[in-house]
C-alpha cells in the first residue's frame, strides 16, 4: 500500500531548497542557481515497511526572508514542513525562532525539521559558536553538496508521517 504526503520546503532565498530536493529525488548536485519561481513539485517514493510505500509529494516554494509572506494557497493541505537555512548566511537564521512560532502556530500538528544546509562549508567551532541559536531548534546539519544526512532527514520525517 502507497500513501501521499505534502512536504514542504520553505525558507529564504538561496539557502539550498532546490538542492535538497534534486540530492533527494534524483541524487544529484549542481553548483548552478537557478531561482525558484512560484513553486516547483517534485515527488519520490519510498518504503517504510515490508507492506508500506509513502510517496512524498515535495513542494519547493521560492525564499521568503518573511515566511508570512509565503502564498497561503502553497501551504494548504501540507503534511510536513523542512525549514532550510544557511549556515554560511547568518541572515537567513536570525529570526528562526519568529518563523518557527508562526509555522507551530497555524499549523499545530504538522511535523516540521529545521535544517542548517551546507555544513560542508562550516567547521565544528563556527557550530559551537553560534550553539545557542541552534540548540534544541535544528534537527539536522546537512550538505546538499556532499549529501550528509539528507536522505535520514526525509527518512524521518516520512516515519513521522505514517
Amino acid at each position: 500500500m502507497t500513501i501521499s504526503k505534502k512536504i514542504v520546503l520553505i525558507g529564504h532565498f538561496g539557502v539550498g531548497k532546490t538542492s535538497l530536493i534534486r540530492r533527494f529525488v534524483e541524487n544529484t548536485f549542481t553548483e548552478d542557481y537557478k531561482v525558484t519561481i512560484g513553486v516547483h513539485i517534485s515527488k519520490r517514493t519510498i518504503n517504510i515497511s515490508e507492506n508500506e510505500d509513502i510517496s512524498l509529494i515535495i513542494w519547493d516554494l521560492e525564499g521568503q526572508d518573511d515566511i508570512k509572506k509565503t502564498r497561503p494557497s502553497y501551504l494548504l493541505g501540507t503534511n510536513g514542513f523542512i525549514y532550510v537555512f544557511d549556515l554560511t548566511r547568518p541572515v537567513t537564521f536570525e529570526h528562526l525562532n519568529d518563523e518557527l512560532a508562526f509555522l507551530k502556530e497555524n499549523f499545530v500538528t504538522t511535523p516540521i525539521k529545521v535544517v542548517g544546509n551546507k555544513v560542508d562549508l562550516v567547521n565544528k567551532i563556527y557550530l559551537k559558536e553560534h550553539s545557542e541559536q541552534f540548540d534544541n531548534v535544528v534537527d539536522y546539519f546537512v550538505s546538499a553538496k556532499t549529501g550528509s544526512r539528507v536522505e535520514k532527514l526525509f527518512a524521518k520525517l516520512a516515519e513521522e508521517l505514517i
